[in-house]
């Protein structure tokens, strides 16, 4: 079952965009239905893809590097929770950005989006 793109971006939190401890973040809000990633596809900032090794998600506190996702070890994506995505070690410069996420859920296969928003620079 494919879903598509348009339906994936809601999971984005618009205007969530933001540089923090020299790397940037975003958010993400599951309102679609719970799933579980059993792998993470490499983050894209204006489609340059960026190493797994240096991205997380942060979850309630607890931070779950995206190279330790697997079958055995899934990132659940509760409904509702709200989930952060850190990329260290590369601040975004002010302006807008090209945004692009995918992950392999059980059951489903790849899913896959982009989205543009903006940072404003700040740390």
């Amino acid at each position: 079952m494919k879903v598509p793109a348009f339906l994936l971006r809601r999971l984005y939190v618009k205007g969530s965009l933001r540089n923090v401890n020299g790397g940037f973040a975003f958010d993400l809000k599951n309102s679609l239905g719970s799933g579980y990633a059993e792998r993470v596809l490499p983050i894209s900032v204006d489609d340059e893809a960026l190493p797994t090794a240096s991205t997380t998600f942060v979850v309630d506190g607890t931070e779950m590097p995206f190279d330790t996702i697997s079958a055995d070890n899934p990132m659940t994506l509760g409904m509702n929770r709200i989930v952060t995505v850190a990329v260290e070690g590369r601040a975004l410069p002010a302006g807008k950005h090209k945004i692009g996420i995918g992950f392999v859920v059980t059951g489903m296969g790849e899913l896959a989006f982009d989205v543009t928003d903006a940072i404003d620079g700040a740390e």
